[in-house]
């Protein structure tokens, strides 16, 4: 069902479960996700595949859904000859499969909606968003995120998912592009150890955060397990705010030969920890499927 209390105060009252990676329950369902609009492509030529997804991991125990707009961009989709008018569209219907999810899942909890918007770098398609430093100002970055945040805000979601942003003035520029968009958000920074991708200290890019009243919770995701714990104990120190916290696997990837390499490092057993360090809402981004969620849950439940 949709939720009758909002995000923030489900996350005031305890721990919210999210979801998992969209692309690869997608691949895993057989969809080829190798073009540059990567999971975007699917809301314009499969839109059903997308509400599947999402239905699986709310079946798995997710509280809450993101949406399959973390690569739709009116640049990314002019690229492939797609105008602003159906681009504007499909951003929505990124949030109404989400949407229809909720309802096709059957289940009696709140279910909510996060409506994703990724970096810059997600648009280029380079790999760039786990870089950062794009040579373009925080003026430049805003006047790039607010028009599709503006869209996607509209189509109604519970929260804006402003994710996997790498560099610390690519956040500043997002927190300006929320302002005044009637959705909270939430910031998550991709992390190598305790540093931006761009190398800037966690403390002064969580920072910025602080003190804006749109954001209801901060955190990671897209990074090593292993470094949520200290990331989540700055995040809740910093700003005072509910931490979030949805990592990788543990695999790497390899932006040249476009595959994940490496092993597995994700384990149930570490989600308390996050608990313990402030994280408020636990899932996992890339090769995290419906198991691992499922983990999760019965982790958070067991506590």
């Amino acid at each position: 069902m949709t939720s009758t209390i909002t995000l923030a105060e489900a996350l005031a009252a305890g721990t919210v479960v999210l979801d998992g990676g969209m692309s690869n329950q997608l691949e895993s369902a057989g969809h080829d996700l190798s073009d540059e609009l990567w999971s975007a492509r699917l809301l314009a030529e499969q839109p059903e595949a997308v509400t599947e997804a999402h239905l699986a991991y709310f079946r798995a125990g997710a509280d809450v859904a993101i949406t399959a707009s973390y690569q739709a961009t009116f640049e990314g989709f002019a690229k492939r000859g797609i105008g602003r008018e159906r681009a504007a569209e499909l951003m929505a219907l990124s949030v109404e499969s989400a949407r229809e999810a909720a309802r096709r899942a059957g289940v009696s909890r709140p279910l909510w909606v996060a409506a994703s918007a990724g970096p810059y770098g997600a648009m280029l398609a380079d790999g760039s968003e786990y870089r950062g430093r794009y040579g373009l100002s925080v003026d430049a970055l805003e006047r790039f995120h607010r028009p599709r945040l503006e869209v996607l805000a509209a189509a109604g979601p519970d929260v804006l998912a402003l994710e996997t942003v790498p560099d610390a003035d690519e956040a500043a520029a997002l927190l300006r592009a929320v302002r005044g968009l009637g959705v909270p958000a939430w910031l998550t920074y991709s992390v190598a150890g305790d540093r931006t991708r761009a190398g800037q200290p966690l403390e002064e890019a969580f920072a910025l955060a602080a003190e804006a009243d749109e954001v209801i919770a901060v955190g990671v995701n897209c990074c090593a397990p292993q470094d949520v714990d200290g990331a989540a104990a700055t995040a809740a120190r910093v700003t005072g705010k509910p931490v979030v916290v949805y990592p990788n696997s543990g695999e790497t990837w390899d932006a040249g030969a476009r595959a994940w390499t490496g092993r597995s490092t994700f384990t149930v057993g570490q989600v308390k920890g996050w608990q313990q360090a402030g994280a408020r809402l636990i899932g996992g981004c890339c090769r995290v499927g419906p198991d691992g969620v499922a983990g999760i849950a019965g982790a958070l439940e067991a506590v």
